[in-house]
C-alpha cells in the first residue's frame, strides 16, 4: 500500500518582526492506516491529534520554523512521542518561538523519509527562510512546498531571514526540474502544479 495524503486546515496568528497576521495553514498528514507523519504542526495540536487518531505518529516534519508552522509541534510531540525534525539553518527562527525546546532531529538536503512504503525526499530550498525545505514524494507525484512555492509564485521574502533571489534560485534549480505534472501541496491556500508555476514564472522578477 502506498501512502495517502490528508489535509487539515488550522487557523491562528503568524508573528514576525513585531507584526502579527491572522492566517490559515495547511497541515499535511501522510501515511497509511497504521503510521503517519505530520508536515507542519500549525496552531492546533489537538485537531491534528484527532486526525492522526490511533495511528502511530512517526515524525513531525517542519518545512520551516516560522511560528505559524511550528507553534503546535512541541504539544503534539509531547502527546504522541513523535520527534520534531527541522533543518538546522532554521534554528534561529525556531528559537524565537520555542527557546526552551529544541527540535529532536535535523533534516538535510537529499535525506529520505519513508512512510507507508513511500519515500519522501528532503529538498533544501532556502529563500523564504534559511532552512526551508520541500518534501518530494515521486511515487505519489506530489511535492509539499511549505511556504517556498504557492499557486501564483514564490513565498514571501519581505521579512527577516528571507531573500528573494535565493528563493527564486531554489525554485528554478530544485523544484522546476521535477515533472510538470507534479502536484504542489502548499503551506497556505490552494494547490497547483509544477508545470503551471513554471509557465507563470516567466513574469517573475529576475534574481
Amino acid at each position: 500500500m502506498t501512502a495517502i495524503v490528508q489535509n487539515l486546515v488550522t487557523s491562528g496568528v503568524f508573528r514576525l518582526d513585531g507584526g502579527s497576521w491572522d492566517v490559515d495553514n495547511n497541515v499535511w498528514i501522510v501515511g497509511d492506516d497504521t503510521t503517519v507523519i505530520v508536515i507542519d504542526a500549525a496552531h492546533d495540536a489537538k485537531a491534528i491529534e484527532n486526525v492522526v487518531g490511533e495511528r502511530k505518529l512517526a515524525a513531525i516534519v517542519c518545512t520551516h520554523a516560522h511560528n505559524d508552522h511550528v507553534n503546535a509541534a512541541p504539544q503534539l510531540a509531547a502527546a504522541t512521542g513523535a520527534p520534531i525534525l527541522l533543518h538546522p539553518d532554521d534554528r534561529v527562527l525556531w528559537d524565537q518561538t520555542h527557546p526552551d525546546r529544541a527540535p529532536d532531529g535535523e533534516l538535510k538536503d537529499g535525506q529520505t523519509i519513508t512512510i507507508a512504503g513511500t519515500a519522501l525526499r528532503v529538498v533544501h530550498t532556502p529563500g523564504h527562510a534559511p532552512g526551508a525545505v520541500c518534501l518530494y514524494a515521486g511515487e505519489l507525484g506530489v511535492l509539499f512546498t511549505g511556504d517556498t512555492l504557492f499557486h501564483g509564485g514564490p513565498g514571501a521574502t519581505g521579512r527577516s531571514y528571507s531573500d528573494y533571489p535565493t528563493i527564486v534560485e531554489s525554485i528554478r534549480a530544485k523544484l522546476f526540474t521535477l515533472p510538470d505534472s507534479t502536484k504542489v501541496h502548499t503551506g497556505h491556500g490552494e494547490g497547483t502544479t509544477i508545470g503551471a508555476e513554471k509557465t507563470a514564472s516567466t513574469g517573475w522578477e529576475q534574481p
